[in-house]
């Protein structure tokens, strides 16, 4: 069920997208169009008959009719448009006159109010295809969906069907051919009158509002159906026109009015009802909610862009500062620290890896002492570590109560004004802890985050989150050191002044996020969170995509609860106000809402792929993943890290990210239904352990052990 309504939400998007591109004629279009053919197989009367073709009947043959002698049909292709049909619309009402809008579907469906404007001013709709494709083209089957597609949309619109069709790219009754024919007659045979005209305005052509007049002005008396258009482009020529020819041919004599009525035949309309009318508010409502919806996913989108782009530039050039600054020759904390620190390892049956990790504090290059935190393991883990025998560990056993209960239990058990926690599945360098200890030398640093690596990257998903370590953890810290907003000290590694714990009243258990918790409450008492770059740990990411959900679900809705916590500092004074402003918009904007939009681009991407500008938007994802390369390669320079990992980078984007998208979606979706997310505990395997000891096949550290007497 976690994967179900994420799921469902990104398939509904997709599908917002897929009827979008259906109505806009990016899905299932067709726009060939025939070469002119021979007529031998369409009868006389047809060729030399009137613009009106009727081939309903089953038995006799196909007849043609004639618009009366001073009456005019005015019919206008392809609409409704949003800016010209109402033009045509008004015009048409000043001079009392009514026509035939052969309506699209793909039109119709998006401007439905223009459909019942229509019907309401007494003009008559008729059908001009769902798609506009050439019906020569065309399957009996495919000519069927376009012409109920398009009585759909109409239904929907306006409530009506119509018996009038006008076929795409038609002209005069004389310039049906052996392929347009046939097209003809079947739709004769699903009960429609073929309308196509015997005067053209050429209006398409845009020559001029003269020569429009002049195209469409009949010869002598002659009743004619003229052809015109209120969509495809501009049409203000046409608009212009109007405004002469009605007035002009009215003193003629001539009477301007629908189809039927011309040839005093019934409406061409009947009541849309039942289901038929049911269907087609839903499909018509449906096209008003995927554009609109669609809308937004543009302005989102475009605001990722900007966001993306504007983070990683921040991301570069503060990641650039503050390696420049940590790393000149003369950049000191102030005086060496030297003093012990007491060393937290809160443990929940860690059996496959304490030991590694007892082992790698005890080859520490600086003076320390070791509480292992027993959180009630069932695995034996604290009689691991017990068996080990070694000098100043000691074990502190104590029922199951989650892990900030373990660490406030440390830290009441603490010698020492530093204490350093870690993870029971992270294994230390020698000189880890002399790095993670050094910014203490400033008394405005409350809290230090370490470097977290991933140990066990020979997987696919390991080395897709070691790369995610390298430049979306680390690279972003030193970006948040210097802005003030240090969002998180990881578990794995981090230090904190015993003085700033005890301030803000230690571990806290109202959020899954304990770290991101007490690292906000920290900024909010005033105190300095920083990064030590040199303070490596080397810990154990889950091996497994149902490990990996586990973990970043908790990590994700643990965030937001840290985050809610945290609010109120948006509106208070002094520091918490400062980071309430600062830091919390931006860590909100960062870790919270940006990453939740990103899907966007992946959805589009998709869509471009399957119905769009493939080359542009190969093109367009193609510069997305040089930025991001062009970060990725920076902070593994930083890290100095061997580039071989970012192979799999293009993969990472378009497999991994997806899944972070989805667990931070779930993670919203329970935060605003209001879930309970316990905690997980991960299966651990035990194989990190330092670079060193990966290479001898050890999983100790070695032998200069520097344990506090």
């Amino acid at each position: 069920m976690r994967y179900l309504l994420p799921s469902l939400l990104l398939v509904a998007l997709l599908a917002m997208l897929m009827l979008r591109g259906y109505v806009h004629s990016e899905i299932l279009a067709d726009h060939r169009v025939q070469a002119p053919a021979p007529t031998t197989q369409v009868p006389a009367n047809v060729l030399k008959g009137g613009p009106v073709i009727d081939a309903r009947s089953d038995t006799g043959p196909a007849k043609t009719l004639r618009i009366p002698d001073r009456k005019i049909v005015l019919t206008f292709d392809d609409g409704p448009d949003p800016v010209w049909t109402p033009r045509v619309l008004d015009t048409l009402k000043r001079y009392d006159a009514h026509g035939v809008f052969f309506v699209t579907g793909t039109m119709a469906s998006r401007y439905p109010g223009l459909v019942q404007r229509m019907v309401d001013e007494g003009h008559e709709v008729g059908l001009h295809t769902f798609n506009h494709p050439d019906l020569s083209f065309q399957t009996p089957g495919r000519i069927d969906w376009e012409l109920s597609q398009n009585q759909l949309v109409l239904a929907g619109a306006a409530g009506i069907r119509t018996s009038l069709f006008r076929p795409p790219y038609s002209s005069f009754s004389d310039a049906m051919d052996n392929k347009s024919w046939p097209v003809t007659r079947y739709i004769g045979s699903r009960g429609y009158l073929t309308v196509v005209n015997n005067t053209d305005s050429e209006d398409w052509k845009r020559p001029g509002v003269r020569a429009i007049i002049e195209r469409a002005t009949p010869k002598g008396e002659q009743g004619a159906i003229i052809l015109m258009h209120d969509s495809g482009g501009d049409r203000s020529q046409t608009v212009a026109a109007l405004n002469s020819f009605l007035p002009k041919m009215a003193q003629r004599g001539y009477e301007f009015t629908n189809l039927t009525a011309a040839l005093g035949a019934p409406s061409a309309h009947t009541p849309a009802t039942g289901f038929a009318l049911l269907k087609g508010k839903a499909f018509v409502n449906a096209v008003s909610v995927s554009e609109r919806i669609t809308d937004v996913l543009v302005v989102g989108l475009a605001a990722i862009g900007v966001l993306v782009i504007a983070r990683f530039g921040l991301m570069l050039l503060l990641s650039f500062m503050h390696a420049r600054r940590v790393r000149r020759k003369d950049f000191s904390w102030g005086p060496p620290v030297a003093r012990p620190v007491s060393v937290l390892v809160p443990a929940y049956n860690e059996r496959e890896c304490i030991a590694a990790t007892v082992r790698s504090l005890m080859a520490s290059d600086y003076p320390i002492e070791i509480i292992v935190i027993d959180d009630g393991s069932t695995d034996g883990t604290a009689d691991i570590v017990q068996a080990l025998r070694l000098p100043n560990v000691r074990v502190v056993r104590q029922r199951n109560a989650g892990k900030p209960a373990a660490l406030n239990n440390g830290i009441a058990h603490a010698r020492y004004d530093i204490v350093v926690m870690m993870d029971g599945d992270t294994v230390f360098e020698p000189a880890t802890v002399r790095e993670l200890v050094q910014p203490f030398a400033d008394p405005r640093v409350g809290a230090v985050a370490g470097n977290a690596k991933v140990g066990n990257r020979d997987s696919l998903i390991g080395a897709w989150q070691h790369i995610e370590y390298v430049m979306g953890f680390n690279l972003d810290r030193r970006m948040y050191d210097l802005l003030g907003c240090m969002p998180t000290i990881p578990g794995a590694v981090g230090a904190f002044r015993r003085d700033a714990l005890d301030r803000v009243g230690g571990m806290s258990e109202d959020t899954l996020a304990e770290d991101t918790d007490i690292t906000m409450a920290l900024h909010r008492d005033g105190w300095r969170v920083v990064y030590a770059e040199n303070a490596r740990a080397w810990t154990e990411a889950p091996e497994s995509v149902q490990q990996l959900w586990s973990q970043r679900y908790r990590w994700s809705y643990g965030t937001m609860q840290a985050i809610w916590k945290h609010r109120r500092a948006v509106i208070e004074r002094g520091p918490s106000g400062r980071f309430g402003r600062v830091g919390l918009p931006f860590v909100s904007l960062f870790m919270v809402v940006a990453p939740l939009l990103a899907p966007l681009i992946d959805v589009f991407l998709l869509y471009g792929l399957v119905f769009g500008p493939t080359g542009k938007t190969v093109a367009a994802w193609f510069g997305v993943l040089v930025v991001q390369a062009v970060c990725a390669a920076y902070a593994f320079r930083l890290d100095r890290e061997r580039m071989v990992h970012l192979i799999s980078l293009p993969l990472q984007q378009i497999l991994y990210r997806q899944l972070m998208y989805v667990v931070l979606l779930q993670s919203w979706i329970t935060a605003l239904t209001g879930g309970r997310l316990r905690w997980q505990k991960l299966r651990r395997t035990g194989v990190v352990g330092t670079p060193g000891a990966q290479q001898s096949g050890r999983t100790d550290a070695g032998r200069d052990r520097r344990p506090v007497a």
